[in-house]
């Protein structure tokens, strides 16, 4: 069962810089672009939305939240696009090249934990005074 996690886990970080491919393309329609961008920013960000270290719920958006928009988001790119990004990333594996980060995946996550904390904020201390 572990190795079979494993294999997942090397399918998905294959299908997420297959993603990072084709939001690059032109030819991919701007939903499809848009909605791969804000995926692969995310999935390549080093921080997460939800912290590993609240049990539980910190794997939620590894085990369900991105494998869905992962999904969705290959669903809405033309196959022989999404084939021809699959095969760079192929590649790009083959070379061994770093897998790529993304700041601004990081700056996304940094900005929603701010405006929630700040709505926290106003919520509770009107309320401490």
């Amino acid at each position: 069962m572990l190795e079979r996690l494993r294999i997942w886990a090397r399918s998905l970080k294959h299908e997420v810089l297959a993603l990072w491919f084709a939001c690059r393309d032109r030819r991919t329609p701007r939903i499809a672009k848009a909605l791969a961008m804000l995926v692969v920013a995310y999935a390549l960000s080093p921080i997460d939305l939800i912290p590993d270290f609240i049990p539980i719920l910190g794997y939620l958006d590894e085990l369900i939240l991105l494998p869905g928009a992962i999904y969705l988001v290959i669903r809405l790119i033309p196959p022989p696009i999404l084939e021809q990004a699959r095969e760079r990333a192929s590649d790009w594996f083959a070379q061994r090249n770093p897998e790529p980060h993304s700041y601004a995946g990081a700056a996304i996550v940094l900005a929603i934990w701010l405006a929630l904390l700040w709505m926290l904020w106003t919520w509770v201390a009107p309320q401490a005074w």
